[in-house]
Protein backbone atom coordinates (compact mmCIF):
# COMPACT_ATOMS: atom_id res chain seq x y z
CA UNK A 1 0.00 0.00 0.00
CA UNK A 2 1.58 3.26 -1.52
CA UNK A 3 0.11 6.66 -0.15
CA UNK A 4 0.24 10.03 -2.70
CA UNK A 5 -0.71 13.69 -1.46
CA UNK A 6 -3.27 15.43 -2.63
CA UNK A 7 -0.99 18.07 -3.82
CA UNK A 8 0.87 15.86 -6.44
CA UNK A 9 3.70 14.40 -4.31
CA UNK A 10 3.97 11.08 -5.55
CA UNK A 11 7.33 10.19 -3.64
CA UNK A 12 5.65 6.30 -2.75
CA UNK A 13 4.70 6.67 1.23
CA UNK A 14 4.18 3.62 3.32
CA UNK A 15 1.64 3.84 6.14
CA UNK A 16 4.69 4.16 8.84
CA UNK A 17 6.47 6.78 7.19
CA UNK A 18 3.58 8.66 7.05
CA UNK A 19 1.79 7.63 10.46
CA UNK A 20 3.66 10.39 13.15
CA UNK A 21 3.16 13.24 10.24
CA UNK A 22 0.49 15.23 8.98
CA UNK A 23 0.48 17.39 5.88
CA UNK A 24 2.57 16.24 3.29
CA UNK A 25 5.66 18.17 1.96
CA UNK A 26 3.94 20.04 -0.47
CA UNK A 27 0.83 21.20 2.00
CA UNK A 28 -1.72 18.42 0.35
CA UNK A 29 -2.96 15.30 2.43
CA UNK A 30 -2.17 11.93 2.20
CA UNK A 31 -4.78 9.47 0.58
CA UNK A 32 -3.70 5.73 -0.81
CA UNK A 33 -2.38 5.94 -4.63
CA UNK A 34 -6.30 3.34 -4.55
CA UNK A 35 -8.71 2.12 -2.24
CA UNK A 36 -8.43 -1.41 -0.93
CA UNK A 37 -11.51 -3.24 -1.83
CA UNK A 38 -13.72 -5.03 -0.35
CA UNK A 39 -15.80 -7.88 -1.36
CA UNK A 40 -19.51 -9.08 -0.36
CA UNK A 41 -17.53 -12.73 0.81
CA UNK A 42 -15.28 -11.20 2.88
CA UNK A 43 -17.68 -8.62 5.10
CA UNK A 44 -19.61 -11.40 5.20
CA UNK A 45 -16.75 -13.44 6.64
CA UNK A 46 -16.32 -10.80 9.25
CA UNK A 47 -19.84 -10.63 11.18
CA UNK A 48 -18.12 -13.26 13.82
CA UNK A 49 -15.17 -11.39 14.60
CA UNK A 50 -14.77 -8.95 17.51
CA UNK A 51 -14.10 -5.02 17.10
CA UNK A 52 -10.63 -5.45 17.88
CA UNK A 53 -10.26 -8.25 15.24
CA UNK A 54 -12.32 -6.35 12.59
CA UNK A 55 -10.48 -3.56 13.40
CA UNK A 56 -7.31 -5.42 12.13
CA UNK A 57 -9.05 -6.86 9.17
CA UNK A 58 -9.94 -3.37 8.34
CA UNK A 59 -6.55 -2.05 9.38
CA UNK A 60 -4.17 -4.65 7.37
CA UNK A 61 -5.50 -3.23 4.04
CA UNK A 62 -4.09 0.25 4.88
CA UNK A 63 -1.04 -0.74 7.20
CA UNK A 64 0.79 -3.43 5.88
CA UNK A 65 3.95 -2.73 6.20
CA UNK A 66 3.39 -3.22 10.16
CA UNK A 67 3.81 -7.07 11.14
CA UNK A 68 0.37 -8.63 11.17
CA UNK A 69 1.30 -10.18 15.10
CA UNK A 70 2.47 -6.75 16.14
CA UNK A 71 -0.83 -4.93 14.55
CA UNK A 72 -3.65 -7.71 15.87
CA UNK A 73 -1.66 -7.31 19.44
CA UNK A 74 -2.46 -3.43 18.77
CA UNK A 75 -6.09 -3.74 18.25
CA UNK A 76 -6.88 -5.73 20.85
CA UNK A 77 -4.71 -4.03 23.59
CA UNK A 78 -6.69 -1.32 22.16
CA UNK A 79 -10.62 -1.88 21.70
CA UNK A 80 -11.90 -3.83 24.93
CA UNK A 81 -14.47 -3.61 27.15
CA UNK A 82 -12.78 -1.84 29.97
CA UNK A 83 -11.66 0.96 28.22
CA UNK A 84 -14.80 1.47 26.25
CA UNK A 85 -17.01 1.31 29.11
CA UNK A 86 -19.01 4.11 29.16
CA UNK A 87 -22.10 3.53 27.59
CA UNK A 88 -25.34 3.52 27.86
CA UNK A 89 -27.50 0.95 30.81
CA UNK A 90 -28.24 -2.20 28.38
CA UNK A 91 -25.44 -1.81 25.79
CA UNK A 92 -23.40 -4.61 25.52
CA UNK A 93 -19.75 -3.40 26.06
CA UNK A 94 -18.06 -5.80 24.11
CA UNK A 95 -19.58 -4.46 21.15
CA UNK A 96 -17.17 -1.11 21.42
CA UNK A 97 -19.75 0.46 19.20
CA UNK A 98 -23.34 -1.09 20.10
CA UNK A 99 -26.37 -0.12 17.61
CA UNK A 100 -29.44 0.89 19.31
CA UNK A 101 -32.91 1.12 17.13
CA UNK A 102 -34.83 3.79 18.36
CA UNK A 103 -37.65 3.43 15.79
CA UNK A 104 -38.93 3.37 12.55
CA UNK A 105 -39.78 6.30 10.78
CA UNK A 106 -40.82 7.13 7.57
CA UNK A 107 -40.35 3.52 6.82
CA UNK A 108 -36.52 3.54 7.99
CA UNK A 109 -35.44 1.93 11.23
CA UNK A 110 -33.80 5.52 12.60
CA UNK A 111 -30.56 3.88 14.80
CA UNK A 112 -27.49 5.18 16.86
CA UNK A 113 -23.94 4.27 16.56
CA UNK A 114 -22.90 4.29 19.91
CA UNK A 115 -19.37 5.54 19.43
CA UNK A 116 -18.73 7.55 22.78
CA UNK A 117 -18.80 4.97 25.50
CA UNK A 118 -14.42 5.44 25.87
CA UNK A 119 -12.21 7.09 28.31
CA UNK A 120 -13.52 11.03 26.89
CA UNK A 121 -16.94 9.94 25.88
CA UNK A 122 -16.75 11.13 22.52
CA UNK A 123 -16.37 9.15 19.08
CA UNK A 124 -12.73 10.73 18.64
CA UNK A 125 -11.48 8.26 21.45
CA UNK A 126 -12.44 5.44 18.78
CA UNK A 127 -9.59 6.84 16.47
CA UNK A 128 -7.07 8.22 19.21
CA UNK A 129 -6.79 5.17 21.54
CA UNK A 130 -5.67 3.53 18.34
CA UNK A 131 -3.19 6.48 17.60
CA UNK A 132 -1.67 6.18 21.02
CA UNK A 133 -0.62 2.69 21.14
CA UNK A 134 0.46 3.49 17.42
CA UNK A 135 2.73 6.54 17.87
CA UNK A 136 4.17 4.31 21.23
CA UNK A 137 5.01 1.02 18.97
CA UNK A 138 6.58 3.20 16.51
CA UNK A 139 8.45 5.32 18.42
CA UNK A 140 9.59 2.12 20.27
CA UNK A 141 11.50 0.80 17.63
CA UNK A 142 13.26 4.11 16.14
CA UNK A 143 14.07 5.13 19.76
CA UNK A 144 12.66 8.70 18.44
CA UNK A 145 10.95 11.09 20.24
CA UNK A 146 7.24 13.13 19.13
CA UNK A 147 5.88 16.34 19.90
CA UNK A 148 2.29 16.49 19.38
CA UNK A 149 0.86 19.70 18.29
CA UNK A 150 -3.29 19.77 18.17
CA UNK A 151 -6.14 22.10 17.95
CA UNK A 152 -9.21 20.68 19.05
CA UNK A 153 -12.97 22.49 19.07
CA UNK A 154 -13.78 20.42 22.42
CA UNK A 155 -13.46 16.42 21.74
CA UNK A 156 -10.33 16.08 19.76
CA UNK A 157 -7.90 17.50 22.49
CA UNK A 158 -9.75 15.56 25.17
CA UNK A 159 -9.63 12.51 23.63
CA UNK A 160 -5.91 12.83 22.05
CA UNK A 161 -4.55 13.69 25.89
CA UNK A 162 -6.70 10.79 27.02
CA UNK A 163 -4.89 8.55 24.61
CA UNK A 164 -1.39 9.70 24.87
CA UNK A 165 -0.66 10.95 28.47
CA UNK A 166 2.10 8.71 30.38
CA UNK A 167 3.16 7.18 26.98
CA UNK A 168 7.11 6.80 26.60
CA UNK A 169 8.81 9.26 23.98
CA UNK A 170 5.70 11.48 23.34
CA UNK A 171 4.62 14.79 24.88
CA UNK A 172 1.04 16.60 23.54
CA UNK A 173 0.46 20.64 23.40
CA UNK A 174 -3.12 21.30 22.38
CA UNK A 175 -4.43 24.41 21.61
CA UNK A 176 -7.91 25.27 21.91
CA UNK A 177 -9.86 28.08 21.78
CA UNK A 178 -10.71 29.97 24.87
CA UNK A 179 -13.80 30.40 26.47
CA UNK A 180 -15.53 28.22 23.45
CA UNK A 181 -15.86 25.00 24.88
CA UNK A 182 -18.23 22.86 27.37
CA UNK A 183 -17.39 23.52 31.23
CA UNK A 184 -17.52 19.52 30.42
CA UNK A 185 -15.34 19.40 27.90
CA UNK A 186 -12.64 22.09 29.38
CA UNK A 187 -12.39 19.93 32.57
CA UNK A 188 -11.49 17.04 31.06
CA UNK A 189 -8.75 18.17 29.39
CA UNK A 190 -7.38 20.87 31.63
CA UNK A 191 -7.56 18.99 34.62
CA UNK A 192 -4.66 16.53 33.40
CA UNK A 193 -1.91 16.94 35.38
CA UNK A 194 0.49 14.84 33.53
CA UNK A 195 4.06 15.96 32.94
CA UNK A 196 3.17 15.59 29.34
CA UNK A 197 0.86 16.94 28.65
CA UNK A 198 0.74 20.92 27.65
CA UNK A 199 -2.95 23.00 27.18
CA UNK A 200 -2.87 26.15 25.85
CA UNK A 201 -5.93 27.99 25.49
CA UNK A 202 -5.71 30.52 21.94
CA UNK A 203 -7.55 33.82 22.16
CA UNK A 204 -9.11 33.06 19.19
CA UNK A 205 -11.75 30.35 17.61
CA UNK A 206 -10.98 26.77 16.36
CA UNK A 207 -10.07 28.04 13.00
CA UNK A 208 -7.36 30.13 14.63
CA UNK A 209 -6.03 27.30 16.38
CA UNK A 210 -6.25 24.59 13.26
CA UNK A 211 -4.65 27.36 10.83
CA UNK A 212 -1.64 27.54 13.67
CA UNK A 213 -1.08 24.05 13.29
CA UNK A 214 -0.96 23.76 9.92
CA UNK A 215 2.04 27.18 9.83
CA UNK A 216 3.84 25.28 12.17
CA UNK A 217 3.64 21.76 10.18
CA UNK A 218 4.68 23.99 6.89
CA UNK A 219 7.55 24.93 8.49
CA UNK A 220 9.99 21.74 8.20
CA UNK A 221 13.17 22.57 9.12
CA UNK A 222 11.01 23.82 13.00
CA UNK A 223 9.02 20.44 12.82
CA UNK A 224 12.35 18.69 12.02
CA UNK A 225 14.38 20.22 14.39
CA UNK A 226 11.43 19.90 17.25
CA UNK A 227 9.93 16.72 16.18
CA UNK A 228 6.45 18.19 15.61
CA UNK A 229 3.67 15.12 14.33
CA UNK A 230 -0.33 15.31 14.84
CA UNK A 231 -2.93 13.96 15.78
CA UNK A 232 -5.54 16.16 14.50
CA UNK A 233 -8.44 14.52 12.08
CA UNK A 234 -6.10 15.23 8.95
CA UNK A 235 -3.57 12.58 10.57
CA UNK A 236 -4.48 9.78 8.15
CA UNK A 237 -4.44 7.09 10.75
CA UNK A 238 -7.13 8.78 12.77
CA UNK A 239 -9.41 9.01 9.18
CA UNK A 240 -8.53 5.31 8.61
CA UNK A 241 -9.64 3.89 12.31
CA UNK A 242 -13.11 5.46 11.77
CA UNK A 243 -13.68 3.11 8.83
CA UNK A 244 -13.56 0.23 10.93
CA UNK A 245 -16.90 0.99 12.66
CA UNK A 246 -18.63 2.16 9.15
CA UNK A 247 -17.96 -1.41 8.38
CA UNK A 248 -18.90 -2.69 11.92
CA UNK A 249 -22.58 -0.28 12.19
CA UNK A 250 -23.11 -1.98 8.66
CA UNK A 251 -22.44 -5.19 10.31
CA UNK A 252 -24.98 -5.13 12.49
CA UNK A 253 -27.48 -3.35 10.70
CA UNK A 254 -27.75 -5.86 8.59
CA UNK A 255 -28.27 -9.85 8.22
CA UNK A 256 -26.76 -10.36 4.55
CA UNK A 257 -24.87 -8.96 1.58
CA UNK A 258 -25.39 -6.60 -0.34
CA UNK A 259 -27.68 -4.39 2.15
CA UNK A 260 -27.89 -1.08 1.89
CA UNK A 261 -27.86 1.26 4.78
CA UNK A 262 -27.19 4.95 5.53
CA UNK A 263 -25.20 6.75 7.63
CA UNK A 264 -25.97 10.60 9.09
CA UNK A 265 -23.22 12.03 10.44
CA UNK A 266 -22.55 15.35 12.51
CA UNK A 267 -20.06 17.25 10.48
CA UNK A 268 -17.65 20.21 11.03
CA UNK A 269 -14.23 19.64 10.00
CA UNK A 270 -15.28 16.12 7.67
CA UNK A 271 -13.03 14.09 9.25
CA UNK A 272 -15.78 11.56 10.26
CA UNK A 273 -17.96 11.78 7.32
CA UNK A 274 -14.55 11.52 5.17
CA UNK A 275 -14.14 8.09 6.85
CA UNK A 276 -17.16 7.15 5.78
CA UNK A 277 -16.91 8.26 1.84
CA UNK A 278 -13.62 5.88 1.83
CA UNK A 279 -15.99 2.88 3.38
CA UNK A 280 -18.10 3.54 0.60
CA UNK A 281 -15.06 3.58 -2.38
CA UNK A 282 -14.04 0.52 -0.86
CA UNK A 283 -17.38 -0.97 -1.98
CA UNK A 284 -19.51 -1.04 1.58
CA UNK A 285 -22.97 -1.12 0.75
CA UNK A 286 -23.65 2.87 1.67
CA UNK A 287 -26.72 4.19 0.09
CA UNK A 288 -26.54 7.81 1.47
CA UNK A 289 -24.06 9.83 3.40
CA UNK A 290 -26.02 12.56 4.94
CA UNK A 291 -23.65 15.38 6.28
CA UNK A 292 -25.37 17.22 9.30
CA UNK A 293 -23.56 20.81 9.94
CA UNK A 294 -24.95 23.17 12.63
CA UNK A 295 -25.18 27.22 11.99
CA UNK A 296 -21.45 26.77 10.59
CA UNK A 297 -23.25 25.38 7.38
CA UNK A 298 -19.73 26.12 5.02
CA UNK A 299 -20.82 22.32 4.27
CA UNK A 300 -23.76 22.00 3.89
CA UNK A 301 -23.98 25.18 1.42
CA UNK A 302 -21.12 23.69 -0.74
CA UNK A 303 -23.47 20.15 -1.15
CA UNK A 304 -26.55 22.17 -1.65
CA UNK A 305 -25.17 24.83 -4.36
CA UNK A 306 -21.36 24.27 -5.36
CA UNK A 307 -19.66 26.93 -3.38
CA UNK A 308 -17.25 26.33 -0.81
CA UNK A 309 -17.25 29.53 1.24
CA UNK A 310 -15.06 29.02 4.53
CA UNK A 311 -16.25 31.62 6.80
CA UNK A 312 -13.93 33.93 8.92
CA UNK A 313 -13.23 34.13 12.63
CA UNK A 314 -16.20 36.77 13.04
CA UNK A 315 -18.60 35.27 10.69
CA UNK A 316 -18.17 31.46 12.79
CA UNK A 317 -20.84 31.18 15.09
CA UNK A 318 -20.83 29.98 18.82
CA UNK A 319 -23.52 27.47 18.91
CA UNK A 320 -24.54 24.32 21.24
CA UNK A 321 -23.10 22.22 18.99
CA UNK A 322 -19.49 23.84 20.07
CA UNK A 323 -17.32 21.03 18.91
CA UNK A 324 -18.89 21.56 15.02
CA UNK A 325 -18.39 24.98 15.36
CA UNK A 326 -15.53 25.01 12.17
CA UNK A 327 -15.38 27.10 9.03
CA UNK A 328 -12.51 25.63 7.47
CA UNK A 329 -12.98 21.92 6.87
CA UNK A 330 -9.84 20.41 6.61
CA UNK A 331 -10.33 16.48 5.72
CA UNK A 332 -12.40 18.15 2.39
CA UNK A 333 -9.68 18.24 0.45
CA UNK A 334 -9.51 14.33 0.50
CA UNK A 335 -13.02 14.36 -0.62
CA UNK A 336 -12.53 17.30 -3.41
CA UNK A 337 -9.61 15.27 -4.45
CA UNK A 338 -11.35 12.46 -5.79
CA UNK A 339 -14.68 14.60 -6.70
CA UNK A 340 -11.98 16.18 -9.67
CA UNK A 341 -11.04 12.75 -10.71
CA UNK A 342 -8.01 12.84 -8.46
CA UNK A 343 -6.10 15.52 -10.78
CA UNK A 344 -3.63 17.37 -8.42
CA UNK A 345 -3.03 20.48 -10.90
CA UNK A 346 -7.19 20.88 -11.11
CA UNK A 347 -7.49 20.40 -6.98
CA UNK A 348 -4.26 23.16 -6.88
CA UNK A 349 -6.53 25.82 -8.99
CA UNK A 350 -9.17 25.17 -6.43
CA UNK A 351 -7.10 25.87 -3.75
CA UNK A 352 -5.46 28.89 -5.06
CA UNK A 353 -9.04 30.55 -5.61
CA UNK A 354 -10.03 29.48 -1.96
CA UNK A 355 -6.73 31.73 -1.09
CA UNK A 356 -6.58 34.41 -3.08
CA UNK A 357 -10.69 35.15 -3.33
CA UNK A 358 -11.72 33.43 -0.34
CA UNK A 359 -13.40 30.45 -1.74
CA UNK A 360 -14.60 28.72 -4.93
CA UNK A 361 -17.87 27.52 -7.23
CA UNK A 362 -18.01 24.32 -9.12
CA UNK A 363 -21.83 24.81 -9.95
CA UNK A 364 -22.76 24.09 -12.96
CA UNK A 365 -19.71 21.67 -13.49
CA UNK A 366 -19.42 18.43 -14.69
CA UNK A 367 -17.75 17.98 -10.95
CA UNK A 368 -20.98 19.24 -9.08
CA UNK A 369 -22.74 16.77 -10.85
CA UNK A 370 -20.81 13.52 -9.90
CA UNK A 371 -21.75 14.52 -6.13
CA UNK A 372 -24.91 12.11 -6.35
CA UNK A 373 -22.38 9.44 -7.75
CA UNK A 374 -20.58 9.52 -3.89
CA UNK A 375 -23.98 9.45 -2.06
CA UNK A 376 -23.37 12.23 0.06
CA UNK A 377 -26.87 14.76 0.90
CA UNK A 378 -26.99 17.49 3.20
CA UNK A 379 -28.71 19.71 6.08
CA UNK A 380 -28.59 22.34 8.53
CA UNK A 381 -29.79 22.19 11.55
CA UNK A 382 -29.95 25.11 14.45
CA UNK A 383 -30.27 25.95 18.30
CA UNK A 384 -34.09 25.48 18.21
CA UNK A 385 -34.17 22.47 16.16
CA UNK A 386 -31.64 20.87 18.91
CA UNK A 387 -33.52 21.51 21.46
CA UNK A 388 -36.83 20.15 19.53
CA UNK A 389 -34.81 17.05 18.70
CA UNK A 390 -33.34 16.15 21.71
CA UNK A 391 -36.54 16.46 23.90
CA UNK A 392 -39.05 14.23 21.19
CA UNK A 393 -36.14 11.35 20.81
CA UNK A 394 -36.15 11.30 24.88
CA UNK A 395 -40.13 11.65 24.83
CA UNK A 396 -40.68 9.09 22.17
CA UNK A 397 -37.85 6.44 22.88
CA UNK A 398 -36.60 7.32 26.03
CA UNK A 399 -33.18 8.14 25.10
CA UNK A 400 -31.45 11.36 26.14
CA UNK A 401 -28.75 12.57 23.34
CA UNK A 402 -26.32 15.56 22.74
CA UNK A 403 -26.34 18.26 20.77
CA UNK A 404 -24.43 16.89 17.81
CA UNK A 405 -25.85 14.17 17.36
CA UNK A 406 -29.35 15.68 17.28
CA UNK A 407 -28.00 17.08 14.86
CA UNK A 408 -27.41 14.17 12.95
CA UNK A 409 -31.10 12.66 14.03
CA UNK A 410 -32.94 16.33 12.92
CA UNK A 411 -31.52 16.07 9.43
CA UNK A 412 -31.41 12.46 9.03
CA UNK A 413 -34.81 12.40 9.28
CA UNK A 414 -35.00 14.75 5.62
CA UNK A 415 -33.23 12.25 4.09
CA UNK A 416 -35.00 8.95 5.08
CA UNK A 417 -35.88 6.16 2.42
CA UNK A 418 -37.95 3.35 2.48
CA UNK A 419 -36.44 -0.11 3.39
CA UNK A 420 -32.94 1.23 4.29
CA UNK A 421 -31.88 1.48 7.97
CA UNK A 422 -30.55 4.92 8.76
CA UNK A 423 -27.31 4.82 11.39
CA UNK A 424 -26.74 8.64 12.87
CA UNK A 425 -23.45 8.53 14.10
CA UNK A 426 -24.03 9.11 18.24
CA UNK A 427 -20.71 11.67 18.03
CA UNK A 428 -20.85 12.28 22.05
CA UNK A 429 -22.68 11.44 25.62
CA UNK A 430 -25.15 14.17 26.55
CA UNK A 431 -23.32 14.70 29.85
CA UNK A 432 -20.88 16.80 28.72
CA UNK A 433 -23.17 19.29 27.03
CA UNK A 434 -25.49 19.65 30.14
CA UNK A 435 -26.76 23.18 29.34
CA UNK A 436 -28.63 22.09 26.74
CA UNK A 437 -30.30 19.24 28.09
CA UNK A 438 -31.36 20.99 31.03
CA UNK A 439 -32.90 23.49 28.25
CA UNK A 440 -34.60 20.80 26.39
CA UNK A 441 -35.74 18.48 29.07
CA UNK A 442 -35.95 19.95 32.41
CA UNK A 443 -33.40 17.66 34.28
CA UNK A 444 -29.21 16.71 34.28
CA UNK A 445 -28.40 14.54 31.71
CA UNK A 446 -26.77 11.06 33.10
CA UNK A 447 -22.97 10.80 33.38
CA UNK A 448 -20.87 7.82 34.04
CA UNK A 449 -20.21 7.56 37.87
CA UNK A 450 -16.67 7.83 36.99
CA UNK A 451 -17.35 11.87 35.69
CA UNK A 452 -19.07 13.00 39.29
CA UNK A 453 -17.83 16.05 39.82
CA UNK A 454 -15.24 16.85 37.37
CA UNK A 455 -15.53 20.47 36.81
CA UNK A 456 -14.12 20.78 40.07
CA UNK A 457 -10.76 19.65 39.57
CA UNK A 458 -7.54 21.68 39.33
CA UNK A 459 -6.91 22.79 35.71
CA UNK A 460 -3.82 23.34 34.59
CA UNK A 461 -3.56 25.82 31.21
CA UNK A 462 -2.04 28.75 29.56
CA UNK A 463 -4.02 31.92 27.70
CA UNK A 464 -1.88 32.81 24.81
CA UNK A 465 -2.23 35.05 21.76
CA UNK A 466 -3.23 33.49 18.30
CA UNK A 467 0.08 34.08 17.15
CA UNK A 468 2.01 31.52 15.45
CA UNK A 469 5.88 32.91 16.91
CA UNK A 470 4.53 32.49 20.53
CA UNK A 471 3.05 28.97 20.14
CA UNK A 472 6.94 28.00 18.56
CA UNK A 473 8.19 29.73 21.12
CA UNK A 474 6.46 27.50 23.40
CA UNK A 475 6.99 24.51 21.79
CA UNK A 476 10.93 25.15 21.80
CA UNK A 477 10.46 26.00 25.54
CA UNK A 478 9.19 22.75 26.32
CA UNK A 479 11.70 20.48 23.78
CA UNK A 480 14.17 22.29 24.95
CA UNK A 481 16.20 22.55 21.30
Amino acid sequence: MHYQSTRGHDLPQHFSDILLGGLAPDGGLYLPAEYPQLTADELESWRELSYADLAFAVLSKFADDIPAADLQDITRRTYTAEVYANGRAGDDASLITPLRTLGEEGGSELQLLGLSNGPTLAFKDMAMQLLGNLFEYTLAKSGDELNILGATSGDTGSAAEHAMRGKTGIRVIMLSPHGRMSSFQRAQMFSLQDDNIVNLAVEGNFDDCQDIVKAVSKDAPFKALHAVGTVNSINWARVVAQVVYYVHGWLLATDGPGQKVSFSVPSGNFGNVCAGHIARSMGLPIDQLVVATNENDVLDEFFRTGVYRPRSAAETHHTSSPSMDISKASNFERFLYDLVGQDATRLGELFRSLDEEGGFDLSGTPEFERISEFGFVSGRSTHADRVATIRDVHERYGVTIDPHTADGVTVARRHLREGVPMLVLETALPAKFAEIVREALGEEPERPEAFEGIEGLEQRFEIVPADVDRIKAIIAQHTGR
